[in-house]
Parts: C-alpha cells; sequence; structure tokens
C-alpha cells in the first residue's frame, strides 16, 4: 500500500507504474469539502490519477461513479461525476469500465443523519425492488473486480445499478 499526498499527486508517479488494473472509488462530499474541495477531489483527483496509472503502464481503469452521472446537469455532484467519466475515459485505456451505482447501502463510521434515514428506507425498498434504488458497497466491489476478470467487450463499458447487481452476483 502505497500512501499519497494527492495535493502532489505528480510527486507519487512511482506508486502508479507497473501495475495492468486500476481500481477507483475516491471521492467526498460537498458537505465535508465545500463544492470547490469536492471537485477537486472528485474530478481533479480522480482525473490526475487515471492519467498516472495510464502512463504507469495500466490498460484497465475501472471507475465508480454514480447513477446519473451527466456532464450537462444543473446538479454539481451528477455533473462532476460525468465530467470526472468523460475526463477518464479520454485518458485512453484499453478498456474502461464505469460503474454508475445507486445509493451505496454501507455501514459508516462518520454520522450522516440524513443518509442513515435514507439507507434504513431504501435497505426495505430493496426487499421488494432489489436493483432500483440501492446496491450494497460488497455488491460493488465483487462487480469491480468480477468486470476485470471478464473477456473485454469494447473500449469503454458503463455499467447502470442493475447490470453492477448482476455482476456483483457472479
Amino acid at each position: 500500500q502505497a500512501v499519497v499526498d494527492f495535493e502532489r499527486l505528480g510527486e507519487h508517479a512511482a506508486a502508479f507504474q507497473g501495475h495492468d488494473v486500476g481500481f477507483c472509488c475516491l471521492g467526498t462530499t460537498r458537505a465535508k469539502a465545500g463544492a470547490d474541495g469536492f471537485v477537486r477531489v472528485d474530478r481533479d483527483y480522480v482525473a490526475q490519477a487515471a492519467e498516472l496509472a495510464r502512463a504507469g503502464g495500466c490498460k484497465h481503469f475501472v471507475l465508480q461513479s454514480s447513477r446519473g452521472a451527466n456532464a450537462q446537469s444543473r446538479f454539481l455532484y451528477l455533473r462532476v461525476k460525468g465530467e470526472v467519466e468523460n475526463l477518464v475515459q479520454a485518458v485512453g485505456f484499453d478498456r474502461c469500465t464505469i460503474l454508475r451505482p445507486a445509493v451505496l447501502l454501507c455501514k459508516r463510521q462518520e454520522s450522516r443523519p440524513t443518509e442513515w434515514i435514507a439507507q434504513q428506507f431504501l435497505g426495505v425498498v430493496a426487499r421488494v425492488f432489489p436493483t432500483a434504488y440501492s446496491v450494497p458497497v460488497e455488491t460493488v466491489a465483487r462487480a469491480m473486480v468480477a468486470c476485470v476478470l471478464q473477456p473485454g467487450e469494447g473500449k469503454v463499458k458503463v455499467l447502470e445499478n442493475r447490470a453492477i447487481h448482476e455482476l456483483g452476483k457472479a
């Protein structure tokens, strides 16, 4: 494990050398980092990490994005996720897989009361509509690994929530 300073990511290029596959789940919240900090982490750091990974020999980059990601969105979160998807694709990996999960179901150490309430509600909804509005983080992780183990189908593959559920069960 290499610990890097994202503010000086270029100084850590060696950490990105010699890997065939890159997995990226980096992100923060606007509440935690402010609007500028959110953009810096979720777009700029991710794009720079992708560029370093490609320069280091990475052939397949797997990016966790978000359902509804769209570079033209009026909503900052969805716009930034769409922008970073475009930037990562433009890096030129042999393969690029983008996962767009819905609400992530997980246990957090930090307190996020609104998210906790939403997760409780969506946990109940998931019993009736398991792939509609949420996905456990463990399922996303399994899907990320599974997409690397499968033969490539095209240069860029985007997996929406239902496909993440299906692949995460494999």
